[in-house]
């Protein structure tokens, strides 16, 4: 049988194949048609291409990923922690969310009141404790029982006026646990409340 000849070859002198002019040897792959050339690099892995399509221009080596996680990470907490002592809703904790308890904010902010003081006492009551003076001694239950009086006294009007404020200003809101939350912050020194105060001493509310 008679095998047809390549195109690229012809008849020698002594009617050997010869290559074409122009030809060029073990190239063969590269002219023939529907022969894809390498791209000079492996194909990457199936899970490190969706890696690519997702986060984009990642660092392939873990650590520098990791490290770029932990950066991004710390700079959202920071961020979050801004909007939090700003009182901004959509970061704030469900204990602190809510038009009621922003109200009751501003109301006890807007106020000074003995219970501010109260850290202040309690961190002299610690101290005359190392005192053993009788008399030093002796006073000490007193002046705790009166101090505690006056967060509880205190407490309830606060409480009182902010149900009031609430039914005029968010008619069916509940104010479950309202009182408590608006002592607890009375108690706290202004400079270390969180959220901070938006209003300032003396403003109408």
């Amino acid at each position: 049988m008679f095998r047809r000849r390549s195109a690229t070859t012809t008849d020698g002198p002594d009617g050997g194949a010869t290559s074409a002019p122009g030809a060029e040897p073990g190239n063969g792959a590269a002219g023939r048609p529907g022969v894809t050339v390498g791209k000079g690099r492996p194909t990457p892995k199936r899970s490190e291409a969706e890696r690519q399509r997702r986060f984009g221009g990642a660092p392939a080596d873990r650590k520098a990923a990791a490290a770029q996680s932990k950066t991004r990470a710390r700079a959202e907490r920071v961020r979050k922690t801004e909007a939090m002592r700003r009182g901004e809703e959509w970061a704030l904790p469900a204990k602190d969310k809510g038009p009621v308890k922003a109200l009751a904010r501003d109301y006890v902010d807007s106020r000074r009141r003995l219970s501010e003081f109260y850290m202040y006492g309690l961190a002299v009551l610690l101290i005359l404790l190392f005192f053993r003076n009788p008399f030093v001694q002796t006073l000490l239950p007193p002046i705790l029982l009166v101090m505690v009086l006056v967060m509880v006294i205190e407490g309830f009007f606060i409480g009182r006026k902010l149900k009031t404020l609430v039914a005029e200003r968010y008619p069916g809101e509940s104010t479950r646990g309202l009182r408590m939350y608006a002592a607890m912050r009375g108690l706290q020194i202004r400079k270390l409340r969180f959220p901070k105060p938006r209003v300032n001493v003396g403003d109408t509310i």
